[in-house]
């Protein structure tokens, strides 16, 4: 049996992508992180699930162990070397999609692109469940996002000081270990190697723009409202602020069909490394109820 500590490097299109895996028997469960994070992000989320499913956690393209070819890394490239490695790795499974931040995304453009007939469940935390205004950004949220979409400053703060890393990272996961910081910046030894993080921030959907994402939530979203055969599970945290926020938790209520909406505890928004067990134990409570 694989373990979480073993990398699995699979070719895809020009490059490769890295991923954990854990777990032999029962659905197959993919794992999606986001920015700035890795496969990493799920080792004490995914103990409390193997035993009863397939778990498999990729490092998205340009991230963590996956390889860095030159890309603009825009949403439509990692969807589209996420469809590449999902074709390659588990080609025929039914999936359970599991996704925090833009590995939330990722999953529900998946799944309302390419899952039909293929997706037994999908589970969500902290993660983009429609597009948003700047009036909706909390102030320093609004301040911090103007400033890295602002060409030259949002290169100096994330290619050059790697803010990412150095500072969001240990403000949103209060106690954070060296060691743990150190695994989270050591795929981003340099400016090259830290584009996409830059890039994600930018294509954080606001006032309309970037177009080609914000017409992606928008299906992804209407996918979510028609897809009644599908279980949803959304996982909330406290307090609820950013993509959290308790109207975007209510949105969600009124525009997904089939979802259940459950509190997991007290955290930031990287939840996965504060709550890992409790999220773990949803997961493995919701694989449950779906057969």
């Amino acid at each position: 049996m694989a373990t979480l500590n073993e990398i699995t490097k699979t070719d895809v299109l020009d490059s490769w992508m890295a991923h954990r895996a854990a777990g032999e028997s029962g659905p197959t469960v993919v794992f999606l992180h986001g920015n700035p994070t890795s496969s990493y992000l799920w080792r004490n989320v995914i103990p409390a699930v193997a035993g009863r499913a397939r778990c498999l956690a990729p490092d998205l393209i340009g991230m963590g162990a996956s390889g860095k070819p030159g890309l603009a890394y825009r949403f439509a490239d990692h969807a589209r070397y996420l469809d590449a490695w999902l074709e390659a790795v588990v080609p025929d499974n039914d999936l359970v999609l599991v996704g925090h931040d833009w590995g939330g995304a990722l999953a529900q453009d998946w799944a309302a692109r390419r899952g039909a007939g293929r997706v037994r469940g999908i589970v969500l935390n902290e993660t983009f469940l429609r597009p948003m205004a700047w009036s909706e950004m909390p102030p320093q949220a609004h301040e911090f996002f103007s400033a890295l979409r602002t060409p030259g400053v949002g290169e100096e703060m994330v290619l050059k000081k790697n803010l990412f890393i150095e500072r969001n990272l240990p403000a949103h996961i209060p106690g954070i270990s060296e060691e743990v910081l150190g695994l989270y910046r050591e795929p981003y030894p340099d400016a090259d190697s830290r584009s996409p993080m830059l890039q994600w921030a930018r294509e954080f959907p606001l006032d309309g723009e970037p177009a080609d994402v914000v017409a992606r939530m928008v299906a992804y979203g209407e996918w979510m409202r028609q897809s009644a055969d599908v279980p949803k599970l959304l996982m909330t945290v406290t307090p609820a602020v950013g993509l959290g926020a308790p109207e975007l938790i209510a949105w969600a209520r009124g525009n997904s069909s089939s979802l259940r909406v459950q509190e997991v505890g007290q955290a930031g928004h990287h939840a996965p490394e504060q709550l890992g067990p409790q999220i773990g134990q949803a997961v493995a409570r919701f694989l449950g109820t779906i057969g």
